[in-house]
């Protein structure tokens, strides 16, 4: 049985709801085996067990999440030189833009070898004040449609050997 591991951060729920769409969507693949966790919780050898990887969290500043940042630094020399190949794809949650975290997140992936599968897909909450920023996300139901139709792609991939 392949393994899909989905691992996410956030502060306010956006990421947070993308990843458990994407969670749903690859439910509905045969054969897959499918980890929805937290990067606080996740370590090295969620990676290494894992087939295939969905990463979400939110842009702060500009950049990748600190917490997954952190997952990342936390795992990258433990996994090194193991995890070649692997199909991975983002979902970003930002306020304005995005890109620079995707940006970021991929020279990771390029670090580890992996393989991108389909475009990252960026949510943007256009939340500028801080009001906003700190407040809970609502994520829209097209939006949360993409992350659901990416986890089920992912899955279908792994189970068909096409990834």
């Amino acid at each position: 049985m392949k393994r899909l591991a989905i691992i996410w951060h956030s502060m306010t729920g956006g990421s947070k709801a993308l990843a458990e769409a994407a969670a749903e969507g690859a439910g509905s693949a045969e054969g897959i085996a499918t980890f929805l966790l937290r990067a606080d919780d996740a370590d090295p050898q969620t990676l290494l067990d894992a087939d295939g990887y969905i990463f979400a969290f939110p842009e702060n500043l500009a950049a990748v999440s600190g917490v997954m940042k952190a997952f990342f630094d936390r795992c990258y020399y433990p996994c090194l030189g193991q995890i070649e190949g692997r199909p991975y794809a983002l979902i970003v949650c930002a306020g304005s833009d995005g890109s620079n975290a995707v940006r970021q997140a991929e020279r990771i992936a390029t670090g580890w070898r992996w393989k991108r599968i389909a475009d990252s897909l960026i949510v943007c909450t256009h939340a500028q004040t801080p009001e906003a920023i700190l407040a809970p996300k609502i994520i829209d139901e097209a939006e949360l449609a993409k992350a659901h139709e990416l986890g089920a792609a992912m899955a279908e991939g792994l189970a068909l050997g096409v990834f």
